[in-house]
């Protein structure tokens, strides 16, 4: 065998054992910071959402995240239904009508627009009007919404061009979808300071999981910052990482429902090939071919 060959054959063995072993660090889309994959209850062709998590998130939302952002595409009702949070109802609707971020509705009879308390109907709204009164407050940065963002955001990597294919079938493989959980918990938990040689500009913040490493977000989380009832230990990791598994359930409400459904398809097609090939059989046993 030529070296040529003996190079080929390697590359392609390395290649494929991708498939099996898919490497846990992953870069974010953008200019390449590393990305640790992480472990989510959520994760694989059986994952489901963890309630408990889900409500540990859900908390350090509130008592955050909040501040600056909204969920306009979560409404109140989503906290109650199964594959979510699972809130008790009258807890949601105590919640909704003490929520500080009322809901702009009307007109009235006098053809005005008022606010109310929000219902269990409504969505989850931040504390900003629009973007430019969001802008305005924030010196000039937008906070997103995050209804979204875990699907808005995701992770790449960069291989040789031929181990391209063997890493994306390996992920199909694995049923990955988990990159923008994975990379909100690096970025909630990748503040740090900036090496000597990086200048960070005029309000703005180094994290080695943003792409460019500066953003307006000051550190959000904080250890000790918010009590957990559960006994989790309240550290910035297992805060970044309950919100990071809670925003993945706002960007997939039906998540867990799908996966089910999913299941349930796979056996019927199943069986009903089973039945068809059978009945085949059957049917031309006696056709001489």
């Amino acid at each position: 065998m030529t070296s040529m060959t003996r190079r080929l054959v390697s590359s392609f063995a390395a290649a494929a054992s991708a498939v099996l072993i898919v490497s846990p660090v992953l870069a974010a889309e953008g200019d390449g910071p590393e990305i640790v994959r992480q472990q989510w209850a959520f994760s694989g062709f059986r994952g489901q959402f963890d309630q408990a998590q889900l409500q540990r998130g859900f908390q350090v939302y509130k008592e955050v995240c909040a501040a600056c952002h909204g969920l306009n595409r979560v409404n109140f009702r989503n906290l109650v239904q199964p594959g979510g949070p699972g809130f008790p109802e009258e807890a949601v609707k105590a919640l909704a009508a003490e929520w500080p971020n009322q809901i702009t509705d009307g007109p009235n009879d006098e053809g005005k627009m008022f606010e109310r308390p929000a219902r269990l109907s409504d969505p989850i709204r931040g504390p900003y009007r629009n973007e430019k009164e969001a802008r305005a407050a924030q010196n000039g940065a937008y906070p997103p919404d995050l209804s979204l963002i875990a699907k808005a955001r995701g992770v790449a990597r960069n291989p040789s061009w031929w181990t391209h294919p063997f890493l994306m079938l390996g992920d199909i493989v694995k049923s990955y979808q988990e990159g923008g959980s994975d990379y909100l918990f690096a970025l909630l938990t990748g503040y740090t300071d900036p090496p000597a040689d990086v200048k960070v500009g005029d309000g703005m913040y180094y994290n080695k999981a943003f792409p460019g490493h500066q953003l307006a977000m000051p550190t959000p989380l904080q250890p000790d910052q918010v009590a957990y009832s559960d006994g989790t230990k309240p550290t910035v990791e297992n805060y970044a990482k309950d919100v990071a598994a809670f925003l993945a359930w706002s960007a997939d409400p039906t998540h867990d429902q799908r996966k089910r459904i999913g299941w349930q398809v796979m056996l019927y097609l199943l069986v009903t090939t089973a039945l068809l090939y059978l009945g085949k059989k059957r049917i031309w046993a006696d056709v001489k071919h």
